[in-house]
């Protein structure tokens, strides 16, 4: 008898598998769930044990000589090579090892690829994607890189190492989010590497605001926009400081740029072009001997980005009889991005500058295959375009139009403002042959020595533009606004442009010496935080969206301090304090009337007056403060604001609205038209003040971590594998940059002593990306709560300085 009811359950199992594995119970987007529960290879096969991973020997094909791979207790993989290429192959295969499927997916979303795996939900953004012919530009850029021996043999030994992983997988090994899609891992190529190189330039230099500023033009009037949107801020501390003399005679345009007509584009919500994160950025510095209390330089880096789970960065360590070098690398890339080695240390930021522009095509025929240039006409080029779609027996074919200054978006005039524009984009432009390119850069600075081979390792590198800053063991500090820049002409690129015009094109790009950059400056310090990168005297012109608040107070932190120590300088990454804050709230005290204020208002004023600027996360300060500004600043631009529900509209900028708080508080752009009063800067405070009480009298007054609620998502938005509400201090205006699920993805400092380099860093999640392994997001306590790792610097694979946990062999197979 119990047989018998061993077997019906027995049989009872396998049917309830086979109805899950085979029909969707839920009538949504997820997979049958028959896979995903398998007890053998579901999602059961994911759970990882706490002990350190077991040593082995792998035999592998694509190797050349042996390769030695210790984990420490953080389980950060460290390489050690018997040739480069090797290094590069382990290197691929560790990161796939605990990256896969994170490197399959941003690469996806950027190539227009999601919708063959989640179906038409999806389609809107792989239609953008390929649109803004980023697979084009992809395949180009692959082409030429190509071309470059010692590049494509990097390449080709970082895929072999994914592909070798890939390979040796059975679907129990899958990672949990491909059982949970329902797909399985594809093989590894280098266009994919090339495709998360171009994530990086679309997060990093495709902000634009073309059609936004021309908009605004139209609705302002000139006068008043030229007024409420000045391009340079006269409080700003740049990149460069002022003591850097430009001794270059500047290539200058011959043409005078000619902007479309006024416009003023609709608004379609579903249908524009997404921004990348305003204020996107990162800090970097680096201080000489002179100013350190052990008289070694010091360097610093701590990139902010959107936070994901699995982290975006992945920390490792590589050496071969070339180099020796330590940082985080870029799952889907080969090579260590920031870091440090024996000899040097680097660092990046994002530059800012802008390098998309909008051109407006006239069209010459009804069918919109030819468009008027240059008092003649040109065909368009087509481009067709197949997406797979899952559930679709057929794919979605769609023909992409290019025009001499880039693609098409949208042709549909009831679907974007974008209708009629082309797309002229830097990463899109096929670069020239020469000897290395990014990939190229990035293992040179690898092995450079000194400020020299550092210097030289940057001139293969275009875009997206970092700021990279540099510290050597030899004294030597520096800092080069590196990319490549195109030489425009005054205001080129801020409105949209006339297509018709080729005199309206940029006028060739910089020369990589008249770039700005500056090394040993007399303060004795170089830094960057995403500000302008020069003053006014710099000779090019260019535009694009820059910091004013954290480059002003690293700067003047730094000039302040001397004796300096590593932890003077953890300290100041970790820094809550807002410069705008400090500028804005005396200017709004000075213009609130106390008199006027009932008792509950005094009340809050006085919480006010004592608050240092720090966004501490267990304050309600900072949330009083951030709901008097925000509150002012919308009855102040309330008219412009307004026109953001039909068209796009720029957004005046923080400092220019401090400046007319300060300097013109009776401006027309505080009377309220509505009101037959003529109101001044002191009648929206004290309107705004009072709003932002009342709102306070009937509900308490959370703390800045429940406003601010920094958070780590996991990157398909699973809240069970995300991080949330995280108890760290901080600001969009302040060193630590922290913002909702924004902020400072690595922190790193490094002293360069003359004995051997130290190290320490942090970022918020792990070296797995597994949702089942502690190593998944077991740093982001310490990261919310600003510590740091040592980090374990090999000097090789025999260095007993701290205990490796596991120890991996790969071996060429059959060798």
């Amino acid at each position: 008898m119990r047989l018998l009811k061993l077997c019906v359950l027995a049989l009872l199992s396998v049917g309830l598998l086979w109805v899950l594995n085979t029909h969707n119970p839920f009538g949504s987007p997820v997979p049958a769930m028959g896979a995903l529960l398998n007890p053998v290879s579901g999602f059961w096969a994911n759970a990882e044990k706490h002990s350190p991973l077991p040593n082995q020997t792998l035999s592998l094909d694509g190797l050349k000589g042996k390769v030695v791979l210790k984990m420490d207790e953080r389980r950060v993989p460290h390489i050690f090579a018997e040739n480069s290429e090797d290094a590069f192959f382990a290197q691929g295969y560790i990161t796939a090892y605990n990256r896969l499927w994170q490197m399959d997916m941003s690469t996806r979303k950027v190539s227009g690829r999601l919708a063959e795996i989640v179906g038409e939900r999806a389609l809107a953004s792989d239609l953008l994607q390929r649109r803004k012919g980023i697979v084009k530009a992809a395949e180009e850029a692959l082409k030429v890189w190509e071309h470059s021996e010692q590049d494509l043999a990097t390449m080709n030994a970082y895929v072999a190492g994914v592909n070798a992983y890939i390979n040796q997988l059975k679907p129990a090994q899958y990672p949990l989010e491909y059982k949970l899609l329902g797909f399985k891992p594809e093989p590894w190529t280098s266009l994919r590497s090339v495709f998360f190189f171009k994530a990086m330039q679309e997060d990093l230099c495709a902000r634009n605001e073309d059609l936004a500023a021309s908009n605004t033009r139209t609705i302002l009037g000139e006068e008043l926009f030229r007024d409420l949107f000045p391009e340079y801020n006269p409080k700003q501390s740049p990149i460069i400081p002022s003591e850097v003399k430009w001794n270059f005679t500047p290539t200058q345009p011959q043409t005078q740029v000619k902007v479309a007509e006024s416009l003023l584009s609709g608004l379609f919500p579903d249908q524009n072009i997404p921004q990348p994160y305003e204020g996107i950025g990162s800090n970097n510095w680096a201080v000489s001997a002179q100013k350190t209390l052990n008289g070694n330089p010091i360097l610093c880096n701590d990139p902010h980005l959107g936070l994901t789970l699995p982290s975006i960065w992945f920390e490792i360590q590589m050496q071969s009889p070339e180099f020796n070098s330590y940082g985080v690398s870029l799952p889907g890339l080969p090579g260590v991005i920031i870091g440090f080695n024996e000899h040097i240390a680097w660092g990046q930021t994002n530059v800012g500058q802008d390098v998309l522009d909008w051109y407006a095509i006239k069209w010459a025929d009804n069918k919109r295959q030819s468009y008027h240039f240059d008092g003649g006409t040109r065909q368009v080029e087509i481009r067709e375009e197949e997406i797979k779609v899952l559930g679709k027996p057929e794919p979605v074919k769609i023909q992409v139009k290019y025009t001499h200054w880039g693609p098409l978006v949208f042709e549909d005039s009831t679907s974007s403002p974008y209708y009629g524009l082309a797309m002229h984009w830097l990463p899109s432009e096929r670069p020239e042959k020469r000897p290395f390119y990014e990939a190229g850069s990035i293992v040179r600075l690898m092995k450079a020595k000194n400020y020299a081979e550092y210097a030289q390792a940057l001139t293969g590198y275009d875009a997206p533009a970092q700021n990279f800053v540099f510290a050597a063991r030899d004294g030597d500090i520096a800092l080069k606004v590196n990319g490549k820049f195109p030489i425009k002409q005054k205001e080129q690129g801020r409105f949209v442009q006339d297509g018709s015009l080729s005199s309206n094109a940029w006028q060739g790009f910089i020369p990589r010496d008249q770039i700005p950059q500056v090394r040993n400056p007399q303060r004795g310090f170089v830094a960057s935080a995403n500000q302008h990168s020069t003053d006014q005297t710099y000779p090019y012109y260019y535009n694009g969206g820059f910091d004013d608040y954290r480059g002003r107070f690293i700067n003047r932190s730094l000039a302040a301090m001397d004796s300096i120590t590593v932890k003077d300088l953890m300290a100041l990454q970790n820094n809550p304090h807002s410069l705008q804050a400090e500028d804005a709230l005396p200017l709004l005290l000075k213009l609130l009337p106390p008199a006027k204020l009932n008792t509950q208002e005094k009340a809050v004023l006085k919480k006010l007056e004592n608050w240092n600027g720090n966004y501490d996360y267990r304050k309600t300060e900072p949330v009083m403060f951030q709901s008097w500004l925000d509150s002012t600043y919308v009855l102040c631009f309330d008219e412009i604001i307004k026109w953001r529900d039909s068209v796009e509209v720029l957004s005046v900028e923080s400092w220019r609205f401090l400046a007319l708080l300060e300097k013109t508080p009776s401006h027309s752009i505080f009377d309220v038209k509505k009101t037959a009063a003529v109101e001044q800067a002191s009648d929206l405070v004290l309107t705004a003040f009072r709003k932002i009480c009342q709102s306070f009298s009937k509900t308490p007054v959370q703390d800045w971590r429940s406003v601010n609620n920094a958070s780590i998502n996991h990157l398909a938005r699973l809240p069970a594998f995300s991080r949330t509400n995280l108890p760290i201090s901080g600001h969009a205006q302040a060193p630590n940059a922290t913002r909702g699920g924004h902020g400072p993805s690595w922190r790193m400092v490094v002293e360069l002593a003359k004995d051997g380099v130290k190290a320490w860093g942090v970022y918020p999640g792990g070296s797995s990306g597994n949702p089942g392994s502690r190593y998944y997001d077991h740093m982001v306590d310490q990261w919310a709560k600003g510590e740091y790792n040592e980090l374990f610097f090999m000097r090789n694979a025999l260095d007993k300085g701290k205990p490796t946990v596991s120890e991996w062999a790969f071996v060429p197979k059959g060798g």
